[in-house]
């Protein structure tokens, strides 16, 4: 089968023909300019991430950067201090073998807008035990640490992020 294409429900469909998914990420970076990592509860390899997530029907995008940032992390909002955000929307698409096993074959990759906060907590005041916990252990890294942590297939969307929040790091 052509990587392009994907089989589900017995048809084949291009997948070019598929949306991306309308999604968030939050880099959090404390007072030194360290981002926080997360390692990935779900995945059996070492798979670093900052907090990311799908944006609900009607919710705008920094509304569900602070969900996202809650729902996985335990930091709230007033923990946190906005600095800046991505100008355009950063998009990847999932590699030939999760096509058609994630997000039910819905979607091509994501769509994702990328918001800076400073973390003006504590670190006990992070909490990834979660209702629904996405990470097994988190830690503070370097920018080019977080980009070589992250899996493949969302680098260069990492490597954009960096460069566009860089003036703020360490």
């Amino acid at each position: 089968m052509p990587p392009f294409m994907h089989e589900k429900a017995n048809l084949m469909t291009d997948v070019t023909n598929l949306p991306y998914r309308a999604c968030v990420g939050v880099m959090l970076i404390n007072s030194d300019g360290l981002i926080f990592a997360g390692q990935r509860l779900d995945s059996s390899v070492a798979a670093w991430q900052m907090p990311q997530g799908g944006i609900d029907d009607g919710e705008k995008p920094r509304a569900a950067a602070l969900r996202e940032l809650w729902e996985e992390t335990g930091v709230t909002a007033d923990l946190v201090a906005f600095v800046a955000k991505t100008d355009d929307w950063v998009t990847y698409d999932l590699p030939p073998e999760l096509l058609g096993k994630v997000w039910r074959g819905k979607y091509r990759g994501q769509r994702q807008k990328w918001f800076l906060y400073r973390f003006t907590g504590r670190d006990d005041q992070i909490a990834i035990a979660t209702e629904h916990p996405e990470f097994s252990e988190w830690r503070w890294i370097g920018a080019q640490e977080m980009i070589g942590s992250i899996v493949p297939f969302k680098r260069a969307v990492y490597e954009q992020v960096v460069a566009a929040f860089q003036p703020h790091l360490a």
